[in-house]
């Protein structure tokens, strides 16, 4: 049982340890989420002129997002998800999509 308690105890300072390293990744993850779908979604939308129903199933990810917004008057996506919110815009048809800043 304490050999147990022993390599648990080290799991858990190694687990830490990593994250302590990854620390700007793992900040930067809940972003990716919200931005890849906007994006990807902007994409699928606009430029390749796909039915919404498609796209929606094509950025559809295991961690889903929270809130999703298409406005197709001006051609914009938001999408929220793990706290954070991000819109793709489409900028023109040499240009496609781009994040806002």
């Amino acid at each position: 049982m304490k050999l147990l308690k022993r390599v648990l105890l080290l799991a858990c300072v190694a687990l830490l340890g990593w994250g302590w390293l990854e620390r700007q990744a793992l900040w930067a993850f809940p972003d990716i989420i919200s931005a890849y779908t906007a994006k990807e979604y902007c994409s699928c939308r606009y430029v390749m002129n796909n039915d919404a129903a498609y796209c929606r199933g094509y950025v559809k990810q295991w961690l889903a997002t929270s809130a999703f917004a298409d406005e197709p008057s001006s051609k914009t996506v938001t999408a929220s998800g793990l706290g954070r919110s991000n819109s793709a815009r489409w900028m023109g048809e040499r240009q496609g999509c781009r994040l806002a800043p």
